[in-house]
């Protein structure tokens, strides 16, 4: 039976990624019906927006989409393309391996961690108010001399309900794919009512999940942990921030954001992606590392259901990785080697493995 799908093309160098890992997907002998639809900043001035309702209806119907990086802007223009999907849709459950696999550059090489990310709340809900607005007086007022007066303001939103359905999630996961430890991370020593409330509310969802080690880690601890001793860990649960912090911070210990994938889960809707973004600046010069994306695409197989293609696929990933000759200039050990190739060369490389 086909899969239907919806496939994001993105923008920067998205097409070119997502043209490469279709033919590696297309190749695994699954069947997909593809439905391409456009998103992002090539697509905002014909559309009028970058993200397109037809994008939401496609990804509603289909319930599966696979997406290239769109580019978010920084400080001005549109919020994030990449929250406003997770939103719409409540993909409230971020789930991003970090897996170290031989031939790639790395000081760490026994590294297998999962971050789950809550992707709904935090400071990422987008509740801020600039500088002397009605809005940020109010809230400074009510401060009691605690904030300064000449304060922008955003709000950090932490739920019962969201703090559940996410360290849920983590377990869940956990059991189904025979993780046995999970750790917490928030500031609780700090923002204790909503850092606070998160902890809390993993103490009572731990209760149900018996057969997995639970624990709390305070997440500039954890930062330093994982640099030091990265092996001692298995699964991360967080908030969003720190979740978006240290998901960048796993990806460099196993050889940077080109070879992080990335799944968006909701209740029976699910969008898969790499972490990094769109590198405009490459745009349209096939050099830039698919695996990413690809090992996105296999988070996606396994999410079908469809998990001899999974497993298989990442064989022939890591078979390509190991071997170190068709892989892109940054997986290189010199980055300047002549003899490393494009993106839609290693996708081939891919290919001939499977």
């Amino acid at each position: 039976m086909a899969h239907n799908v919806t496939l994001i093309r993105g923008d920067g160098t998205g097409p070119e990624l997502v043209a490469a890992a279709q033919r590696v997907l297309d190749a695994t002998g699954v069947e997909f019906n593809w439905d391409i639809v456009e998103a992002g900043v090539d697509i905002m001035e014909t559309a009028g927006t970058p993200l397109p309702q037809n994008v939401l209806d496609s990804i509603r119907k289909n319930k599966v989409a696979l997406k290239g990086p769109i580019t978010t802007p920084i400080g001005t223009g549109f919020r994030s393309v990449n929250v406003a999907l997770r939103k719409e849709l409540d993909l409230y459950a971020c789930i991003r391996p970090c897996k170290y696999y031989p031939g790639i550059r790395s000081k760490y090489q026994d590294v297998d961690l999962v971050i789950v990310r809550e992707n709904t709340e935090d400071l990422y809900a987008g509740v801020e108010y600039d500088v002397h607005t009605p809005e940020a007086k109010k809230i400074i007022d009510m401060a009691g001399g605690k904030i300064r007066e000449d304060s922008a303001i955003s709000i950090k939103p932490i739920s019962i309900t969201g703090s559940r359905r996410i360290i849920k999630a983590a377990f869940e996961y956990a059991r189904a794919n025979g993780r046995k430890k999970i750790s917490a991370v928030a500031k609780a020593n700090i923002m204790k009512y909503t850092d606070g409330l998160f902890f809390k509310v993993g103490q009572e969802v731990a209760k149900d999940y018996p057969d997995i080690e639970y624990q709390e880690m305070l997440v500039d601890n954890m930062c330093m942990q994982l640099v030091q001793k990265p092996e001692l860990y298995d699964m991360m649960v967080m908030e969003n921030l720190y979740g978006d912090i240290l998901s960048d911070l796993c990806a460099g210990l196993v050889g940077g954001l080109g070879v992080a994938p990335g799944a968006n889960i909701g209740d029976g809707i699910a969008l898969f992606e790499p972490t990094h973004g769109s590198a405009p600046k490459y745009k349209g010069m096939n050099k830039v590392n698919p695996v990413a994306l690809i090992l996105s695409g296999m988070l996606m197989l396994r999410y079908l259901n469809e998990i001899d293609a999974a497993e298989r696929l990442e064989k022939a990933i890591s078979a390509v990785i190991a071997e170190g000759k068709d892989v892109t200039y940054d997986m290189k050990p010199d980055r300047n080697d002549p003899t490393s190739v494009g993106t839609a060369e290693m996708a081939d490389a891919i290919i001939a493995r499977l």
